[in-house]
């Protein structure tokens, strides 16, 4: 039950900071395109991946805290269902090149992003 809680902390902490970002990015850039979706997608893949080399692969962080940084923060802060509505909502309105280039945009800069973190921080750590 304790682990519970602290996905729930996490996840808490974690959709209050997609609403933050997402919302200063639609203020910046409109909402044409799913900016502010693509940014926490983007940034929570970098995220995840810096975050995996440190806390599993170099410190070995107590599982709790992967739980709360993983699945709570992160899992609360990249919204892939989202993305998939904003998505579905491109292809009803008859935005299908936007709609293509949102499923190619996101997928591709989020594997990349999380590449970066992990190779970016492997590095960091010495190998």
């Amino acid at each position: 039950m304790n682990q519970l809680f602290i996905i729930a902390a996490g996840g808490a902490l974690g959709a209050v900071l997609r609403f933050l970002v997402s919302n200063s990015v639609y203020s910046i850039t409109g909402r044409d395109f799913p900016y502010g979706t693509l940014t926490v997608n983007v940034l929570g893949s970098l995220l995840i991946g810096i975050i995996y080399v440190i806390l599993v692969e170099r410190l070995a962080f107590a599982v709790e805290w992967r739980m709360f940084l993983i699945i709570g923060v992160l899992g609360a802060f990249t919204t892939f269902s989202t993305f998939s509505m904003e998505t579905l909502q491109l292809i009803e309105s008859g935005e299908h090149l936007k709609a293509l280039l949102n499923m190619l945009i996101s997928v591709s800069l989020c594997v990349l992003a999380t590449w970066v973190g992990v190779i970016g921080f492997r590095q960091f750590y010495g190998g």
